[in-house]
């Protein structure tokens, strides 16, 4: 049974904060706090717990608003909020990384931030979610789950952001008045949207663009100020029963570059839905094509050798399917590989694209992508570990099992860790079903080879090993300046060169996040550009609101800014 801990602010015996009931509880809690609002910040690092309002849904408010922090930020462990109203400043109300995260019936408000972010591996699970204001309504990033009945309105930017292959399910959920797009799908990401209305935006109310490939099917898009929907150049995916009404823009714009698949086959006859097809639109398309998906690689930032040796993988695999067909000997080929070096060196990307890849040359019957780390694997009893692996495994069937950090799998963690059975597990299903699917497995270069010491089947099974480099300085500007254009900033004159300079001689120790520094760097700089454009003292023009300027990577990075140095300003 689990622990129940009481927080009230005028009942004897219980705790007067939250934070002080988190401190004790333990894994598994529930903290049923009593109506009234809460002056605090909340963090919850590696915990399992549940926050819940004792009262009806809206009762219970945390307030951070004045402590320069997210209302609640967790990482890692699995945590669960309901009912409650969160409000912060200039962060975002619930900051989740790497976290098993569910919310229901809660409210999100915030000043200049996103109303919740779920980064770097959450799995999010929100539902009856209204965020109302801020910049962003979600922003989710490296990350899958699934947003339900939520809300997004009268945000400052995008009301929905999934981007750096992301893979949410997004269904009856309404995105209404946002000063930029409705939903925004960038960078290789993968979301189903269905059954959601999007309306009044300022630009387009759906845009999906950098090698994204989502399916946007059942939805209401009306009333925006660019196209209803906008397909960039190497993207794919569906559009399909779309309702598409009063846009300033044509209903559904496809770059020709694009492979999009766009039906109108609507339920109920054609005056109940806009006509989705457009010049330009690109219809009937199937899977993108090897030429496709290569082209997709060779875009990315960087990386020749790993693109060398995909390359290398393809043509080898492309020959052995001519040489069968035409009744020659063919030896055999694993699919599995090992993806080797630090974190945000474009090793999960890459996988994406080589399971499409495998699917596009028949040799996996379908593209589908499944990231798993140590805690999808390894059970808490005997017996637990190899019902988790095989669910887990049987579920990737067909497609890619992507295991992050797999080395952890080897790390004891005591006398009652189960991290070896889920190797041994995972290696006698790959024998099992040695053509039926592709393992990667990711993680840093001296612990993957302990990885393969572990088991001595693992080395007959991974056989081929593509080394991430990290990224040279010239190469992050480069990722900088992608994310900065993308999201409609652009940089002053010079600032490309103090950016070099600042990664020339930034510290390459075990913590540096190659890819993910450089986005963290520019949110830094948007948020030094918001204080320097509110203590301005006037009204941003449009060229102000879109640059970033030295200044900004100055306060970003802790330094001086000049306009402080010179008593001048720009």
């Amino acid at each position: 049974m689990s622990q129940t801990l009481t927080v009230s602010q005028h009942t004897m015996g219980a705790f007067p904060t939250i934070s002080d009931a988190i401190e004790v509880a333990a894994d598994g809690a529930v903290i049923s706090i009593a109506p009234g609002v809460y002056p605090e910040a909340l963090r919850l690092d590696g915990r399992r717990v549940s926050l819940v309002a004792a009262g009806e849904n809206g009762s219970v408010t945390v307030d951070a608003g004045q402590t320069g922090r997210s209302a609640l930020r967790c990482a890692g462990g699995d945590v669960s909020l309901r009912g409650l109203v969160l409000i912060s400043g200039d962060y975002p109300a619930v900051h989740a990384l790497g976290t098993r995260l569910a919310v229901e019936g809660c409210q999100l408000r915030v000043g200049y931030a996103a109303g919740l972010a779920a980064l770097r591996g959450t799995h999010l699970t929100a539902r009856d979610v209204k965020v109302a204001g801020g910049q962003h309504g979600f922003v989710i990033e490296e990350s899958s789950g699934l947003l339900d009945r939520c809300a997004v309105q009268d945000v400052t930017g995008d009301g929905i952001i999934v981007r750096l292959a992301a893979d949410p399910t997004i269904r009856d959920t309404a995105v209404i008045r946002c000063g930029q797009r409705g939903i925004y799908v960038y960078q290789a990401s993968q979301p189903t949207i269905t059954r959601c209305e999007i309306s009044t935006t300022a630009l387009a109310g759906v845009h999906i663009t950098e090698h994204s490939a989502p399916e946007v099917t059942n939805c209401w898009v009306h009333d925006t100020q660019g196209p209803g929907i906008q397909v960039g150049a190497g993207c794919r995916g569906t559009v399909a029963d779309c309702r598409i009404e009063h846009t300033a823009g044509p209903p559904v714009v496809v770059d020709p570059g694009a492979t999009a698949t766009v039906h109108n086959s609507p339920a109920g006859g054609p005056d109940r839905r806009a006509s989705v097809i457009t010049p330009g639109a690109t219809a009937g398309h199937g899977a993108p094509t090897v030429d496709v998906l290569l082209a997709e690689l060779d875009s990315m930032i960087g990386l020749a050798g790993v693109k060398a040796q995909v390359r290398g993988l393809i043509d080898e695999i492309q020959v052995n399917e001519w040489r069968r067909g035409a009744g020659l000997a063919v030896g055999a080929v694993g699919n599995h590989l090992i993806f080797a070096g630090s974190p945000g060196t474009g090793k999960t990307t890459v996988a994406r694209v080589y399971g499409q890849l495998l699917r596009a040359l028949g040799v996996l019957p379908n593209g589908k992508f499944k990231e798993v780390s140590r805690r999808d694997l390894v059970g808490q009893y005997i017996g637990h570990t190899a019902e988790k692996a095989t669910a887990v495994f049987e579920d990737a069937l067909g497609g890619v099992l992507f295991i992050d950090e797999a080395y952890t799998l080897t790390r004891s963690g005591g006398s009652a860790d189960f991290g070896q059975e889920a190797v041994d597990t995972l290696v006698k299903l790959m024998e099992d079903h040695r053509n039926e699917i592709a393992v990667i497995v990711a993680g840093y270069t001296s612990e993957m080879q302990d990885f393969l010491n572990a088991n001595s089947g693992l080395a007959s099974r991974f056989t081929k090993s593509l080394e991430f480099e990290d990224y040279t300085a010239a190469e992050l500007v480069l990722i900088i300046e992608r994310i900065a254009r993308i999201d409609d900033y652009q940089f002053e004159p010079g600032l490309d060169g103090a950016l070099l300079e600042w990664f020339a001689q930034a510290e390459r120790d075990r913590s540096f996040g190659n890819a993910r520094e450089a986005r963290k760097l520019l949110e830094s700089m948007r948020k030094a550009q918001a204080g320097r454009l509110r203590a301005s003292g006037r009204m941003p023009d449009r060229d102000d609101l879109r640059t970033l300027v030295l200044d900004d990577l100055l306060s970003a990075t802790g330094q001086l800014p000049r306009s402080v140095g010179r008593g001048s300003s720009r």
